[in-house]
């Protein structure tokens, strides 16, 4: 198996676990303040991760230096406000629209890579990421309503998670992959902290009927090991192997996993245009796969007279 394609499925089960633990995550914030749970789940993961880097890999403290430190935050910091602008969106607006505004990070991965990276996406991107939109939108937006100023707070959050992908393929190659997850967990535990003294009630965390209520304890083990630590190190990890845009296109699939999760857990029914949505979003990603010189020649033999230069 190729060094890429074990990356993108490797990714791929990120994304089912973020998925998959959606439902978790809502049942918890009912109890525990969303930036609060966040400043505990990071924190966790940040101390496992630690634990981890101190026991089994000592040696790769010797590589920490101010360029890794300021890489490792420069990453946390652009998660923290994917996450906190998130948060503050949903006090204003829907769930289904704060989910679509939220994918729109398929869209702005190519274009910052343009702008940052210098790098333009092939053709068989720019189809998957098209697919991939349409399919989130039918997906996620069963409302029409007018914008607000919720849905401006989740559109930072998209671009918040877009620079993410984007800078996490710039320096996942350069530093150790540990320190450098270790360092970005530990910046979104502080600033998610920091966020939640200002903004929210945070004694309930000290609350013990909250803590250790059993929807609040699973979703923080849940979260913290599996959602945080783990997935954070796989993506920091493999992307180095793959393109930011494909792993905007795989990550897309987050809410097809959570729509498919709640059918099962929370016996929520899928309509039709959710069903076509899920397909769009999965034909988007195999877009994606496609070998770029033969998709190219497909879409060339459909329209011989246009010609444009794409690379790869």
């Amino acid at each position: 198996m190729k060094a890429s394609t074990f990356a993108d499925l490797s990714l791929l089960f990120v994304a089912l676990i973020w998925g998959a633990t959606f439902v978790v995550v809502q049942n918890a914030i009912s109890f525990l303040e969303p930036l609060a749970f966040n400043a505990v789940r990071f924190s966790i993961a940040a101390i496992l991760l630690g634990l981890w880097l101190v026991i089994f890999e000592r040696h790769q403290l010797q590589k920490v230096d101010k360029r890794l430190l300021l890489s490792g935050i420069m990453l946390g910091f652009w998660l923290f406000i994917g996450y906190a602008f998130q948060t503050f969106g949903l006090l204003y607006t829907t769930s289904s629209k704060a989910g679509f505004i939220t994918g729109l990070s398929v869209i702005l991965v190519p274009l910052l890579m343009i702008g940052i990276l210098k790098q333009r996406p092939g053709m068989n991107s720019i189809a998957g990421v098209s697919a991939a939109t349409t399919g989130l939108y039918l997906l996620t937006m069963s409302d029409v309503s007018g914008l607000n100023i919720g849905d401006a707070f989740v559109l930072i959050c998209a671009a918040g998670f877009a620079l993410h992908i984007v800078f996490t393929g710039k320096f996942s190659s350069s530093y150790p992959t540990l320190l450098l997850t270790a360092v970005q967990i530990s910046t979104v535990a502080a600033l998610s902290a920091v966020s939640s003294v200002l903004f929210e009630d945070w004694q309930r965390v000290f609350q013990p009927e909250v803590i250790f209520s059993a929807d609040v304890m699973v979703a923080l083990l849940v979260t913290s090991i599996l959602a945080t630590a783990l997935a954070f190190f796989i993506q920091t990890n493999f992307q180095k192997h793959t393109t930011a845009t494909r792993v905007a296109l795989i990550f897309a699939m987050e809410p097809v996993f959570a729509a498919i999760t709640a059918y099962f857990w929370a016996d929520e029914r899928l309509t039709y245009s959710a069903l076509a949505g899920c397909a769009l979003i999965f034909a988007g990603m195999i877009f994606a796969e496609l070998p770029s010189g033969k998709f190219e020649s497909f879409v060339r033999k459909i329209f011989p007279k246009k010609e444009a230069d794409f690379k790869a």
